[in-house]
């Protein structure tokens, strides 16, 4: 039967689980911080599993006691409802429960439970670009704000007329990457921009790029051949503007391992007032930039198994469309279509992830299945 063999595959990890179970209490190992982390993280997939397979055992067996009760000729007529009550309950949760553990037992994308550098730019449009990529930005602000995760904005570039040319920010959590990397790529808008004096509909597009966040044991980097500069940063006004050297910038030369050629990476990031907070998080956008560079083969060869762009962080591809006459929001990569975008834009874009979350969990049986 079906279930026999799906609970032969979860006995199968009782032996790794118990052997993680001990490792992650070993000292040597605790030392060891990228394996640490790493066994940590197989740990807590591991338990999940196991805690799936308790109740899956536990639901076979009241099935086969109940069937076994009402095949039995018991008398009570109690016990016979009652039985009949647990038959239903199991044969209903039996095959969910299936579905989800098929889904565990697929290998995760060892770079979701990752925070992201969220990017975003303004595109083909000019100012009206720069407006709409303001407006995303507001739209992950809120969304950011729900999910209870911490957004800080690491720089940032102001359009003539309001929004932003470019905006990078860091966003901390739990499952941020995996969550956020669904919205990756072009982001096209439809409406009359306020400069617009005859009423027409223009088309406007800004970018957004999602990437995992790099850990410091993630990439190698010799901080010694880092070239620093400091500058001071222009705001708002108060005592601090133009008198203390906060902004940081950074020049790293760096070889592509995938092309052999050397590139001088610029970062700058006049997030905080204070130099030494600034640096750290220039730091951590260096580790980012070079992540991201040296698994772009790994990224793409995800892209080229997979039948749609539900994830693949292909940031040339029209991903969705923000259409403001209509107020429809409109997502390409699964023909997803509402009409809510006011709710859209102040940060109600969960429905959406999650249809889109569906969809590849689908595309990652099919593919475990083959």
């Amino acid at each position: 039967m079906a279930e026999n063999t799906l609970l032969e595959k979860l006995d199968g990890l009782v032996a790794r689980f118990e052997e993680v179970s001990t490792l992650i209490t070993d000292p040597s190992v605790i030392a060891d911080q990228q394996r640490y982390v790493r066994l940590t993280k197989e740990y807590k997939e591991l338990e999940d599993l196991m805690n799936a397979r308790k109740e899956y055992a536990n639901l076979l067996g009241n099935l086969q006691e109940s069937k076994d009760i009402l095949l039995g000729g018991e008398d009570d007529p109690e016990m016979r409802e009652m039985a009949r009550e647990e038959v239903a309950l199991c044969e209903t949760r039996i095959p969910q429960l299936e579905e989800e553990i098929k889904l565990m037992l697929v290998p995760k994308d060892p770079e979701d439970a990752k925070n992201a550098i969220l990017e975003i730019r303004g595109g083909t449009g000019g100012d009206e670009a720069a407006l709409f990529a303001g407006d995303l930005f507001r739209m992950y602000t809120k969304y950011c704000e729900t999910k209870g995760w911490h957004l800080e904005v690491s720089s940032a570039s102001e359009g003539a007329a309001g929004g932003f040319k470019e905006i990078v920010c860091s966003v901390t959590g739990a499952d941020v990457y995996g969550t956020l990397k669904y919205e990756s790529g072009v982001h096209r808008v439809q409406r009359v921009p306020a400069t617009e004096t005859q009423g027409r509909v223009h088309t406007s597009a800004a970018t957004v790029a999602v990437l995992p966040e790099a850990e410091a044991f993630d990439v190698v980097i010799n901080e010694g051949e880092i070239k620093w500069d400091t500058f001071r940063s222009s705001g708002a006004g108060g005592q601090n503007v133009n008198k203390v050297e906060s902004g940081v910038r950074l020049r790293y030369n760096w070889k592509n391992p995938n092309t052999g050629v050397v590139e001088e990476i610029l970062i700058e990031c006049t997030e905080t007032r204070d130099q030494p907070k600034n640096k750290e998080r220039a730091l951590a956008r260096l580790r980012t930039f070079i992540y991201d560079k040296e698994h772009q083969k790994y990224v793409d060869d995800i892209a080229s198994r997979r039948k749609t762009l539900v994830s693949t962080g292909d940031r040339s591809a029209k991903i969705r469309t923000y259409n403001y006459p209509q107020g429809r929001i409109t997502d390409h990569r699964i023909n997803y279509t509402i009409y809510n975008l006011s709710a859209f834009m102040d940060g109600d874009i969960q429905d959406c992830i999650d249809h889109l979350i569906v969809a590849e969990n689908a595309e990652r049986l099919k593919e475990s299945e083959l």
